[in-house]
């Protein structure tokens, strides 16, 4: 039979309670790699407190019962020095659970990342949340995650300099992971955790997107040609249909609609928003001019291939970015500042065009493929513009008239 660890001042109540009453834990005691047990005095009963190591030089504690200093122990929530010894492995390894050892939050990002492509989704926000913790809270269990340390690293990233919207919007994913772990673990109980240390920042949706005059967007789009074809195609089809690279890189040849008076693409649906992602096409306008060029550009290509390839014959692949240096290339071209133009930057000029044009908020947001209160909230500014012209036509004009002085000339003729 394997040895137990023992330890003098703990194994017994009577060494125990001439210890001294504080917070932190006494004695230490490994009683198995990366596992340690100690005891936390209190005026009252004292605590069985476990630490366990998380393979990155850091560790993570957890009290785990009532010491038997003064009732007799249940093995359940009263527990001798023996007992605590084995819960604290059962806790830390799982051994006595049919689910397993409690889930860390990176195999709750990674669980949440495979639940996503289940779903159609993009995986690219639980993958961009896993480069912003540290490597001992991806170790951590879910469990143990407390309110404090997660507002403090929401904060810690905004002291930074991160924009309130961009922690709101990565911190989101990161609780839809935790969210779900907690669904499929009945141990993980401590949801109000990241309800409260990740809270949402207020004042955060303060939309700065940059809008382009048609004459900058032109300039693109001409700059863009001058990068490659490939690229050209790319950047006209975002400037005139608004859609996000992710849709147009779904394009296929079957989507294009050239053939017809009115040319359109049967542009595919993001994969953005809760929910299953069922992937939906609706027809969006195009110009006679870039229908024609995707024409030539197709050729002979199937009707279930890549309607946008790059310049090596390859579809775009929006999650690896691989149009990002060809588009800064384009930027630079055309005499704007790279830091601040995206591609993003031709869908909300898209949008803002239509807006200005007098299209209805309901019919941007369909070709759009955002929601009504998105567009609002995201264009107030241009559509309280476009709102305040129109609604001046049918202001009162209260103004006394002007009096208009009539002269006879001589001769009976009026001026």
């Amino acid at each position: 039979m394997a040895r137990r660890p023992r330890a003098a001042r703990l194994e017994t109540r009577t060494a125990r309670l001439k210890l001294p009453v504080r917070r932190k834990p006494h004695d230490f005691t490994t009683i198995s790699p990366g596992i340690a047990l100690g005891y936390r005095r209190c005026a009252s009963a004292g605590r069985w407190v476990v630490k366990v190591a998380d393979g990155h030089g850091g560790h993570w504690t957890k009290a785990l019962g009532l010491a038997d200093d003064f009732e007799d122990a249940d093995g359940e929530h009263v527990l001798t020095w023996w007992q605590a010894q084995d819960k604290a492995r059962a806790l830390a390894r799982g051994k006595d659970s049919d689910s397993g050892r409690p889930g860390t939050v990176a195999e709750a990002l990674a669980d949440y990342e495979k639940d996503l492509i289940a779903r159609s989704a993009s995986p690219a926000n639980a993958r961009r949340v896993r480069v912003l913790l540290f490597p001992s809270m991806l170790a951590k269990p879910v469990a143990l995650l407390t309110a404090r340390e997660l507002k403090h690293l929401r904060d810690g990233l905004v002291a930074k300099g991160a924009k309130p919207a961009s922690v709101n919007r990565d911190f989101k994913g990161l609780k839809a992971a935790l969210n779900l772990a907690a669904a499929h673990d009945e141990r993980i109980i401590n949801a109000r955790a990241w309800r409260t240390g990740l809270a949402a920042l207020p004042d955060a949706h303060a939309a700065r997107n940059i809008i382009l005059t048609d004459e900058q967007v032109l300039a693109l789009i001409a700059a863009a040609y001058g990068e490659n074809g490939a690229v050209g195609l790319l950047v006209e089809s975002a400037a005139i249909t608004g859609a996000r690279v992710s849709q147009l890189a779904r394009l296929e040849v079957a989507d294009l609609q050239a053939d017809r008076g009115d040319p359109r693409l049967m542009m595919p649906s993001s994969r953005k928003g809760k929910g299953v992602k069922r992937i939906t096409r609706k027809p969006v306008p195009i110009t006679a001019d870039l229908a024609a060029k995707l024409t030539r550009a197709v050729g002979n290509r199937a009707p279930s291939e890549p309607l946008l390839l790059r310049s090596d014959g390859k579809p775009w692949r929006p999650d690896n970015q691989d149009y990002w240096l060809p588009f800064r290339n384009t930027v630079t071209r055309a005499g704007l500042d790279p830091k601040s133009v995206t591609l993003y930057a031709l869908r909300h000029s898209s949008i803002v065009r239509a807006l200005l044009a007098g299209v209805p908020t309901r019919v941007v947001a369909a070709q759009h493929d955002t929601s009504v209160p998105m567009v609002e909230r995201t264009y107030s500014q241009h559509i309280l513009d476009h709102s305040d012209a129109v609604g001046r036509r049918g202001l009162l004009n209260s103004a006394p008239p002007v009096a208009v002085n009539v002269v006879s000339l001589p001769g009976g003729r009026r001026p």
